[in-house]
């Protein structure tokens, strides 16, 4: 995701890879409600909708020395109470969110640079440079390359880690053993294409999950005949399948094929530190915090650890960040990491001891969280506390599901995801009467343009840098058109969400600005069609107050929100002086020309 993001945004970037091929098996299982949305927004789930398997519901299953193995129970996988568009658990190998990257940086003329480990890096002939040192496995010759920074997402025994001053990883791991199978099943299990946790009181855990090409992927707890933990000398596939037979008796299980065959161990740890003092090297994903598989998180945080640091670093690498933007890298994702290892002790430890009431528990306690819209970041330079009243949007928080209508052409859209993701900061003005409130878009529009103010100098700045660094033109582009969102700005995409109909105005009646945004214009109308029944005005900022009141939400490349302002008078001119300069103090503290 670091990589392709980046590449994607214009960025000359270099992959190295100890691996001699792509991942073809195993590993990671499975992708959350708000990484699907993130790679509908980046428009590449595609594939991976016509590859995966949905999964809406999960099943409990448990026995004893006295009763046989039954059901006891079965839940939704996301309750209505999460808000997602798509709430399942979208199954498949990790190799073919890879594929999805591989292709799309292919076609961007970048391939990965292959059986070449990292093996440390130093300070270059500048303050503004690394060298960095990897070894050519196929040469046996060390190769040196230069760059401005570097991600380590080297896994859990990370060597970029190793290289960052007091950089450790931080926890404790388990005794417990756990054996992982992909195959083709031949079972009279009933419930074999829901997720299923069976526990048996004598013989251990199993969690059953769907796969892709009618496999299925067990994890399956590994006791010996006394109960003991097994080690990983005994941990053979006849051993960990004899195993699963086991626990899951009286049904049989009979292996047609088996794909994939691996041995985890669970352990919760998270890195000190996520980068070095200068913010020239990070980590992120499994180098950065490990925890155990049966949740279904790793891939998922991995991919926002690296999209989170992705845009901030094409700012970096353009000139137009201040240091103050890359060090919310750390604050906001070190958080995460944090509350995915509170949440997974818990969820690893019910699941160990076979208690489905726990586990039922703990799920419904840190559903949004599983799913990822519930991954919330703290106030800092990009997070702005707002005490205005709002509905569901907060500061640090992800935007939520809303429809509306694109003025344009008429299209029924999901407002969050209809931009794409090209690095952009979105700004959403929201208003009911737009002729009521004209004066003061037209104040705000036209200073925000000049080149006195913030960001019309930032995207002065841009445009020269994205004249020298652009993105690479590929067949994808000619669909997506990503003029229509940088029309006036590489930096800022402008918007407008209005309840005011159709019929009452012509984008001609709109400053320019917004008039050059012109894909970017909604209008409000189309609640039943929302996941809620609300309209997208009342479900992101509780209504406005008449038809003077102006309302406007900033939101990061990432998709979280980061600030909130609100004018109740947008006829008084100082409404619009005071909407500009908020505007240039957000921006302008974590940006510059």
């Amino acid at each position: 995701m670091n990589s392709a993001s980046l590449i994607r945004f214009g960025i000359k970037t270099t992959i190295l890879d100890d691996r001699q091929d792509k991942t073809s098996t195993g590993r990671a299982d499975g992708l959350q409600p708000k990484s699907i949305e993130t790679l509908r927004q980046m428009r590449l789930v595609e594939p991976l909708l016509r590859q995966g398997v949905k999964v809406y519901d999960i099943s409990f299953w448990s026995s004893t020395a006295t009763t046989p193995l039954r059901r006891t129970g079965r839940e939704v996988h996301y309750p209505p109470l999460v808000d997602v568009l798509e709430p399942y658990i979208l199954l498949f190998h990790e190799g073919l969110v890879e594929e999805v990257f591989l292709d799309d940086m292919r076609a961007r003329g970048i391939e990965v640079t292959r059986s070449s480990p990292f093996v440390s890096y130093h300070q270059g002939a500048d303050a503004g440079t690394l060298e960095v040192v990897a070894q050519d496995l196929c040469s046996g010759k060390e190769k040196r390359l230069h760059a401005k920074y570097l991600v380590g997402t080297d896994g859990a025994h990370s060597q970029v880690r190793k290289c960052i001053r007091d950089a450790k990883a931080v926890g404790a791991s388990s005794d417990a053993i756990w054996g992982v199978l992909d195959g083709v099943i031949d079972t009279d299990f009933p419930d074999l294409w829901s997720k299923v946790i069976v526990h048996a009181e004598e013989s251990g855990s199993v969690l059953c999950i769907p796969r892709e090409r009618n496999m299925t992927r067990l994890y399956i707890e590994l006791k010996s005949e006394c109960g003991a933990p097994v080690g990983n000398a005994e941990a053979m596939q006849d051993f960990v399948q004899a195993r699963a037979r086991a626990i899951m008796k009286p049904y049989s299980l009979r292996w047609e094929s088996v794909e994939w065959f691996g041995i985890c161990s669970v352990g919760q740890r998270v890195a000190s530190r996520f980068t070095d003092d200068a913010q020239r090297v990070f980590i992120a994903g499994d180098a950065s915090h490990t925890h155990s598989p049966k949740a279904a998180q790793g891939m998922n945080t991995s991919m926002h650890d690296t999209l989170n640091l992705a845009w901030k670093l094409n700012l970096a690498v353009r000139g137009l960040a201040k240091p103050e933007l890359l060090a919310t890298y750390e604050h906001e994702r070190r958080k995460i990491a944090q509350d995915l290892i509170e949440f997974d002790f818990e969820h690893a430890n019910a699941f160990h001891a076979g208690d489905a009431e726990s586990l039922v528990r703990n799920f419904q306690t840190n559903v949004r969280f599983i799913s990822g819209v519930g991954a919330e970041y703290n106030s800092n330079v990009l997070n702005r506390p707002t005490h205005a009243r709002n509905a569901g949007l907060r500061p640090g928080c992800l935007l939520e599901p809303a429809r509306a209508t694109r003025y344009i052409d008429a299209n029924p859209v999901n407002v969050q995801l209809d931009i794409p993701m090209l690095g952009q900061f979105r700004i959403y003005f929201f208003c009911r009467n737009i002729h009521a409130v004209l004066s003061f878009l037209s104040s705000v529009c036209s200073h925000i343009s000049s080149g006195t103010s913030v960001l019309g100098s930032i995207t002065s700045a841009a445009k020269s840098s994205y004249a020298m660094q652009a993105p690479v033109h590929t067949e994808s582009r000619e669909f997506v058109q990503p003029g229509r969102y940088t029309a006036t700005s590489n930096i800022f995409t402008y918007a407008l969400i209005t309840t005011t109909p159709k019929a009452e105005f012509e984008l001609a009646d709109l400053p320019p600005l917004l008039q050059a945004s012109r894909w970017t214009v909604y209008l409000d109308d189309i609640p039943h069609t929302d996941t809620r029944g609300l309209q997208c005005t009342d479900k992101w900022l509780g209504g406005l107050d008449g038809e003077e009141e102006v309302a406007i939400v900033n939101v990061r490349p990432d998709g979280y929100v980061g600030s909130i302002g609100r004018w109740k008078e947008a006829g008084d001119p100082m409404s619009a002086k005071l909407a500009a300069t908020w505007l240039d103090e957000y921006y302008g503290g974590f940006l510059k020309a």
